[in-house]
């Protein structure tokens, strides 16, 4: 969920009320409350996923501060998972109130707005490890903090 529509202007819209502690993912529909769910067009694309690490290796890379994840568009950050690899595999995650199972697909292209949102040169810096789509098999909730990444299949084998 966010606020970023149209084409990139000087100011970022705020964020904060876009910051949530648990989403409740329905299979087949997406994230309960978010612009997109059930539309037909994302449905395989409807959760969106990112390493903290692909920001933190941003952040280094154009030497700037460390960036808050909530400005990267993405539904889940995750750190300690090699989130790139999560293409075209079935996988689940866990965070204690049940499993969620998702399927990796398309990667999560960065747009012109990662610019204006975390610092120049983002938008290019983010090809390759902007993160990915992915469709929810199962619905639950995720919530923030610690989560079990459990692998279902291998890449190139899920649906």
């Amino acid at each position: 969920m966010h606020r970023y529509d149209g084409r990139p202007c000087t100011t970022v819209p705020e964020q904060a009320g876009d910051r949530r502690e648990r989403i409740e993912i329905r299979a087949g529909v997406g994230i309960l409350g978010d612009r997109y769910a059930g539309r037909l067009a994302h449905r395989d694309a409807s959760v969106t996923l990112i390493a903290a690490e692909s920001l933190d290796a941003l952040a280094l890379d154009l030497g700037v501060a460390p960036f808050a994840p909530l400005l990267t568009r993405r539904n889940v950050v995750l750190r300690g998972a090699d989130v790139e690899s999560l293409r075209r595999t079935t996988f689940a995650l866990d965070c204690g109130e049940g499993v969620v199972v998702l399927r990796g697909g398309r990667p999560a292209n960065p747009c012109a707005w990662m610019d204006v949102a975390l610092a120049p040169g983002a938008h290019r810096g983010l090809r390759g490890r902007g993160g990915i789509r992915c469709a929810p098999e199962t619905g639950g909730v995720l919530r923030l903090g610690p989560a079990v990444l459990t692998l279902l299949d291998t890449p190139g084998k899920a649906g």
